[in-house]
């Protein structure tokens, strides 16, 4: 114990210094990866010494050789280690080689993955969802989605397994230290630069010759050229007829001639198209005029209307709603087939929007014209029940092919619409009277009961106040239902309308069948509107009594009667 009592000798000085040396060299601390030196080999073990322990580690024979270092079994080879555990229960040190692998190899790849850098690796085996990738370096296991293989479908990847190459870090996870990574990112990169030096080499305007047909879609057709990059075709550059899909022009193989309309370097894309290589022959629209009429060549059906052409690759469109006077909901297949040629008027042409409208009816003589110089409004026509709601009836007009609007309202003057309307059925023939003809609108509206004398006319030549003589039909709680003389209309006389005194406006007054005299109250011949009432001619009769029986000095006896013209006079005498 003297030796550390004088710290100043040399001996003290010097064990000192070889103590500090030592440490700073090694600094031991578990979780670490220390350089270890093999001093001894056994059947099973290898012996590790690293300065600063106690004692020497062991490691498993077999664990260096799973992670590849069986070509470091020699004694005086330095292998990495992660240290685990200075000193275990039984006091031994704990060391790992796979650990120490699995980490270093984690570090490059966290360093690889923050700086965007790629990976060698190889696939060793499938797996659920993907394939298992081995870095190279390392020896770390990563994980590679079957989507993440290849930029497109592939059926077999036998040809992969156990080839080095590159892959991109997509994903890391330090907690659970899983990586995953992927080739179709390497894939796709290469092609992108590959395939921008290959558009640096086209530019708009240019012609592409013998572009071969490679496939196409609803939206267009695609081309390849020189074996190198594929190109669109776009539905709309194919031709300058309409075009339904691009099957019903090209087929796989077939070489065209294409120029280039559009580049987009970002994309990655080029457009082309094959109608700008000839000339636009709405160039000729000058030939044509509106009004005209032309035959054109039925190209397309729709539920809307036809396309049509007037001469190669200039088309134009009939809507259905100019393809018939009469009929309202037109089915175009059902009047045209495919490859008809039509008589049509040109209704339209819209040089900016490029758009021609025509019309087929026009060339036909409108029936509503010819149906209102014959039978122009207010004269009769024979026709057929050809349909029936709840509120109409429809009649086709003799030879027209015209259905003329017949309202319930118009079926009678008398009897209740609804009643009415049970009367007919479909196919019956009947006569009715036109009443309007609207040619622009193409509607034709007919009436059935102004065939007849109207009811109404009874009231020619009377007016408010005239007093007429009226049979009761029958009574109820809002009054009295009465009927005049020679007239086949009923009125009803409100309660209210019955009597003067408030007592003798009792509709129980009557029985039915009793003549009794009324005044019209109301009468409106547009509305063909009237009404009847007895209180009215009770006020008529005692305005009259007391116009007739009154005398001119009554009330000149009262007190004060006089006392007015008094005033009168005074006030008149003052002014003079």
């Amino acid at each position: 114990m003297e030796i550390f009592k004088d710290l100043k000798s040399p001996a003290n000085q010097q064990f000192e210094k070889l103590l500090n040396s030592q440490l700073s060299k090694n600094k031991i601390e578990e979780g670490k990866i220390i350089e270890g030196k093999i001093t001894k080999i056994t059947e099973k073990f290898v012996f590790i010494f690293i300065p600063g322990l106690k004692s020497e580690p062991i490691i498993d024979i077999n664990e260096m050789k799973m992670i590849g270092l069986s070509d470091k079994i020699i004694v005086g080879e330095n292998v990495p280690v992660l240290l685990e555990k200075i000193e275990d229960r039984n006091g031994e040190v704990l060391v790992s080689a796979i650990k120490a692998q699995k980490i270093k190899g984690w570090y490059e790849l966290e360093k690889a993955y923050e700086n965007n850098q790629s990976i060698v690796g190889k696939i060793t085996s499938k797996c659920k969802g993907g394939v298992i990738v081995e870095h190279t370096e390392t020896g770390s296991l990563m994980f590679c989605p079957g989507s993440q293989i290849s930029d497109k479908p592939l059926k077999n990847i036998d040809h992969l397994v156990g080839v080095e190459q590159k892959f991109a870090i997509i994903k890391l996870d330090k907690i659970r230290g899983n990586a995953c990574v992927s080739r179709r990112q390497i894939v796709s990169s290469n092609k992108r630069e590959d395939k921008a030096k290959i558009i640096e080499k086209f530019k708009v305007g240019d012609i592409i010759k013998d572009a071969v047909v490679k496939g196409y879609s609803s939206f267009g057709c695609f081309f390849e050229v020189n074996n190198e990059i594929d190109v669109l075709v776009h539905l709309q550059e194919i031709s300058y007829s309409r075009v339904n899909h691009p099957d019903e022009i090209f087929n796989i193989g077939e070489k065209h001639n294409l120029k280039v309309i559009s580049i987009d370097k970002e994309k990655l894309q080029i457009g082309c198209s094959i109608k700008q290589l000839s000339p636009d022959p709405f160039e000729h629209i000058g030939n044509y005029e509106i009004g005209k009429k032309y035959k054109v060549k039925v190209d397309k059906i729709t539920d809307y209307g036809c396309f049509c052409s007037l001469e190669a690759g200039l088309s134009t469109l009939l809507h259905s709603s100019e393809m018939s006077w009469t009929k309202k909901n037109v089915i175009p297949k059902k009047l045209f087939k495919i490859g008809d040629m039509i008589e049509c008027v040109i209704t339209e042409i819209d040089k900016e929007k490029r758009r021609i409208a025509i019309s087929h009816k026009l060339t036909i003589e409108n029936p509503f014209e010819v149906l209102k110089n014959k039978f122009p409004e207010g004269k009769d026509i024979n026709g057929v029940i050809s349909s029936i709601n709840e509120y109409a009836i429809y009649v086709k007009l003799e030879n027209f092919d015209i259905d003329g609007f017949l309202h319930v309202n118009d079926l009678s003057y008398l009897n209740k619409s609804e009643e009415e309307l049970k009367k007919f059925k479909k196919g019956d023939k009947i006569k009715v009277k036109i009443l309007e003809i609207k040619t622009d609108e193409q509607k034709v509206r007919v009436g059935l009961k102004q065939l007849e004398k109207d009811p109404f006319d009874w009231f020619k030549g009377k007016k408010i106040n005239d007093v007429v003589t009226v049979k009761v039909v029958s009574t109820d709680n809002k009054g009295i239902i009465v009927k005049p003389e020679d007239c086949d209309l009923e009125f009803l006389i409100k309660k209210s309308n019955i009597a003067v005194n408030a007592s003798d406006a009792r509709p129980s007054r009557f029985v039915g069948g009793e003549r009794i005299d009324a005044a019209i109250s109301e009468l409106n011949f547009e509305k063909r509107k009237a009404n009847f009432s007895i209180k009215l001619l009770e006020e008529l009769q005692n305005r009259e009594a007391v116009s007739k029986f009154s005398s001119p000095l009554s009330g000149k006896n009262l007190p004060f009667s006089s006392l007015s013209d008094k005033l009168v006079d005074k006030k008149n005498k003052d002014k003079e």
